[in-house]
């Protein structure tokens, strides 16, 4: 049984694993190695209610300094694992102090795809994952600036929506030919472009950035695509994907592929050590391939089976995953992932602004977006998990609860 427990990563998953642990009986000491200075907080805020002032940064920690002086959490905030030695099983931090563990709990996360080539060096180019990013962003975010968000993913609209709403001038620059296209299907994709469009954001797709022009006092002020068109800017958001944080764990001869390598129990190949969270490469029950996925919800199942597998009470992580945005007033929530659908199914017209979009695959149930539509949303979490196969006519239709969609 272990009685030392460490804790290298302070963010969602690092919060909930310390819960479950506490809650299921363990009582030895436990460590936790944050390399910001703060308590673990919420991320998704950062690119919306945090972005815009509408949430001030004391309703950001997921719990206050309370909680873990409550249950004896040894918080190691500011500082960064630097190396583990698994033979000792301790882990080296930099300042100089080392940690000794029985069971190492890695939850070290996602950081920013930073750009390269030409002026990507420059002043003025600004990534997403911290607070700190945040409150940079805020200082420059005024109104009748000038934005160019090179990504059209999840990060580069909402960032987009949120400096619209403080009055920023955007341009987003998509190299794909729409927007969100790795997640969400065509139908889902326009509908985003036009209300992006209705709110002023000049979007440009099939943009492929070519260099970052600066002035002459080294700050960027423009963005130049390969079709030769530069793109004013006071400031540039880089929003072009995470890579997971994995560089510690590669150091120290574990198993990583796009991610630390763990089992269903989030168990890695130490058996001392497991890895949650946004970090991991792991194996989905439900689709039968391994998978990375970026999700607070990823973080917080993963923490509760790491936690359980320490303590000796093992739970194999087999939860349907879901994902959210939030751009202006329209909810989207996906359930399930879509590789490998055969079919896209809409329910509802997107005009009404409620819809969904639902994937088959051998006419299985496998994923569904939603946008606006919690009631399909709720549906989709225990049809997914239960692999049905609905009645495509049913489904089809939006009048119809889409749990009574099930075929036969």
């Amino acid at each position: 049984m272990a009685e030392r427990i460490v804790i290298v990563g302070a963010g969602q998953a690092a919060a909930q694993a310390i819960e479950v642990l506490r809650r299921k009986g363990f009582v030895g000491a436990i460590t936790v190695v944050g390399d910001e200075p703060f308590l673990p907080y919420q991320r998704p805020p950062l690119s919306k209610k945090y972005f815009s002032g509408s949430l001030e940064r004391d309703r950001l920690p997921i719990r206050h300094q309370s909680f873990y002086d409550e249950h004896r959490i040894d918080m190691r905030l500011g500082r960064s694992a630097v190396a583990i030695d698994r033979e000792a099983r301790r882990v080296a931090l930099d300042d100089g102090t080392t940690l000794p563990y029985d069971a190492l709990l890695l939850a070290t996360g996602s950081t920013p795809r930073r750009v390269t080539g030409p002026g990507a060096e420059l002043a003025g180019l600004h990534y997403l994952r911290t607070i700190a990013d945040t409150d940079r962003l805020r200082e420059v975010a005024r109104p009748g600036a000038r934005a160019v968000v090179v990504g059209g993913g999840y990060i580069g609209l909402e960032v987009a929506a949120t400096c619209r709403e403080l009055g920023v001038e955007v341009t987003v620059l998509e190299m794909a030919d729409r927007v969100m296209n790795r997640v969400v299907c065509e139908t889902v994709s326009r509908y985003y472009e036009e209300e992006h469009r209705r709110h002023g954001v000049k979007l440009v797709l099939g943009a492929r950035t070519d260099a970052f022009v600066g002035n002459s006092h080294g700050q960027v002020a423009a963005v130049r695509t390969a079709d030769g068109q530069e793109h004013r800017a006071d400031f540039v958001v880089i929003g072009i994907g995470v890579l997971a944080q994995d560089a510690l764990a590669h150091a120290a001869g574990l198993a990583c592929d796009n991610g630390i390598v763990v089992d269903e129990f989030c168990r890695s190949s130490d058996p001392a050590i497991w890895a949650i969270g946004d970090c991991t490469n792991h194996p989905s029950l439900r689709y039968g391939y391994r998978v990375r996925l970026e999700s607070v919800d990823n973080a917080f199942e993963q923490a509760g089976t790491a936690a359980l597998s320490i303590l000796g009470m093992p739970v194999a992580h087999d939860k349907v995953p879901w994902f959210w945005s939030d751009q202006y007033h329209h909810k989207l929530l996906i359930v399930g992932l879509a590789r490998g659908h055969d079919q896209v199914v809409l329910r509802g017209d997107p005009a009404s602004h409620s819809f969904s979009c639902a994937y088959l695959r051998d006419d299985e149930l496998i994923a569904i977006d939603t946008v606006n539509n919690a009631k399909d949303q709720m549906a989709a979490r225990k049809l997914v998990a239960g692999r049905v196969k609905p009645d495509v006519a049913r489904l089809a239709d939006p009048a119809v609860p889409l749990k009574e969609c099930i075929a036969g």
